[in-house]
C-alpha cells in the first residue's frame, strides 16, 4: 500500500504497557552503570556484573511489543509501511550515536588513538556505524562490531528481527513459533556452553552469538502476546524494578547456567507480570519518562564510556573518586539523553512522520 493511501489510523501508537515502559528505563540505566563498572572491575568483582543481560530483556520486550503493536495491522498497512515505521522510530538515534561516537573519538581530551587512522578509515567507521553495517575493525576497542558506538550491535539484530517478523514470523502459527523458540533455546544453550557466558554478540569474534540471543528472546516475547500470557499482579513498578535489578546483580559464580535461567525463564516471567500489573498514580509519570528516556540513553551513552576508560587508564583515580565520577557521569548521561530526545529524536521523528503522511 502506498503512503498516499495508507489509513492514518494504522500509523497511530497503541496503548502502552506503562510498567513495561518503566522497566525498559531501569534496564537502560543498569546498562550505563554496568558499562562504567566493567571498564574498572572484572565481572566477578562487579556488583552489577550481569548488567549486560539487560539487552536480552530488551529483546524479549521488543518481541512482545512488536507482536502487540503490529500483529493485527501489518497486513493492512503493508510491509513497506511497517519498515518505514521502524526506521523512523529507531534510526535517528542510531545516526546520532554514530555522530557522538565520532566526536568523542576525534576530540577525546583524555587520549585515544585517532591519529593512527586515515581520514578515509575514519569515514568508513562512521558510515558503517550510521548505516548499521558490521565493521569490527578497531583493535584497541576489542574489535567491537560498531567501534564508534558499541551498543549499536543490538540494534543491528533488532533490525534483523523486525525484518524476519514482517516477512515470515507474523504469518506463522503459535505452534510453529513455539518450535522455533525451542530451537533458538537450544542454540542459546550451545552458545552459553561453548563460550561459558551469554555476554557475546558485541564483537567480531562472537558476532553470531547476538543472533542466538535475539532469536530466543524475541520469539519468547511474541509468544507471550500470542498466548495472552498476562498475569494480573499487585507487585507494581517498584517491586518489578527490584526483581529486574536482582538479575543484573546475581552472583557471577552462578556462571552461564545462571545467565541462561534468567534469559530463558526469568525475563519472560517479568514481562508476563509487568504486562498485567497496574502502575500507581504517583508513579505513572515516572514510568512514562523512564520508557521515553531509555532508548536515547542507551544509544548516546557509550561515547562517554570510551572517554572514561581513557581517563581511568591515565589518571588511575581512587575508589572514592571513581564512585563520584560514575555517579556524576550517570546523571550527566541522563541529561545528555534527555537533550538528545527533546532536541533531536522527537523533532526528527515528527518531521519524518509528517513527510510520510503528507
Amino acid at each position: 500500500m502506498s503512503h498516499t493511501t495508507i489509513n492514518p489510523a494504522l500509523l497511530q501508537s497503541k496503548h502502552h504497557f506503562e510498567i513495561l515502559d518503566g522497566l525498559r528505563g531501569v534496564a537502560a540505566l543498569a546498562i550505563v552503570v554496568f558499562h562504567f563498572m566493567e571498564m574498572v572491575y572484572p565481572p566477578a568483582t562487579n556488583f552489577i556484573g550481569h548488567g549486560f543481560l539487560a539487552v536480552d530483556f530488551f529483546f524479549c520486550l521488543s518481541g512482545f511489543v512488536i507482536a502487540y503493536a503490529y500483529d493485527d495491522r501489518i497486513g493492512k498497512m503493508g510491509m513497506l509501511e511497517f519498515f518505514k515505521s521502524r526506521i523512523i522510530r529507531l534510526h535517528p538515534l542510531v545516526v546520532l550515536g554514530a555522530v557522538l561516537g565520532l566526536m568523542a573519538f576525534l576530540f577525546d581530551p583524555f587520549g585515544g588513538n585517532a591519529q593512527a587512522y586515515s581520514p578515509f578509515r575514519i569515514f568508513l567507521l562512521f558510515i558503517t556505524s550510521a548505516l548499521l553495517i558490521p565493521f569490527p575493525a578497531m583493535e584497541e576497542r576489542s574489535f567491537n562490531v560498531f567501534g564508534l558506538n558499541a551498543p549499536s550491535w543490538s540494534l543491528f539484530w533488532e533490525y534483523v528481527a523486525n525484518i524476519a517478523y514482517a516477512i515470515i514470523l507474523v504469518k506463522l502459527s503459535r505452534q510453529i513459533l513455539l518450535i522455533l523458540m525451542v530451537l533458538a533455546a537450544a542454540a542459546l544453550i550451545y552458545v552459553g556452553y561453548t563460550a561459558n557466558s551469554l555476554l557475546g554478540g558485541w564483537d567480531g569474534l562472537t558476532f553470531w552469538h547476538g543472533g542466538a540471543r535475539i532469536a530466543y528472546s524475541f520469539l519468547a516475547g511474541m509468544l507471550i502476546f500470542r498466548f495472552k500470557l498476562i498475569l494480573k499482579s499487585k507487585i507494581g513498578f517498584l517491586g518489578l524494578s527490584a526483581l529486574l535489578l536482582l538479575a543484573f546483580m546475581m552472583p557471577f559464580h552462578w556462571g552461564w547456567m545462571g545467565e541462561l535461567a534468567v534469559v530463558l525463564v526469568y525475563f519472560p516471567l517479568l514481562i508476563i507480570l509487568g504486562a498485567g500489573a497496574e502502575v500507581a498514580n504517583g508513579l505513572r509519570n515516572v514510568c512514562k519518562f523512564s520508557g521515553n528516556i531509555s532508548y536515547p540513553l542507551y544509544m548516546t551513552h557509550y561515547a562517554v564510556i570510551w572517554m572514561f576508560l581513557n581517563y581511568y587508564t591515565t589518571a588511575q583515580p581512587s575508589t572514592a573518586q571513581l564512585i563520584l565520577i560514575i555517579v556524576t557521569g550517570t546523571i550527566t548521561l541522563l541529561g545528555i539523553a534527555y537533550l538528545a530526545m527533546v532536541s533531536f529524536d522527537i523533532p526528527v521523528r515528527r518531521y519524518l512522520t509528517r513527510k510520510r503522511k503528507s
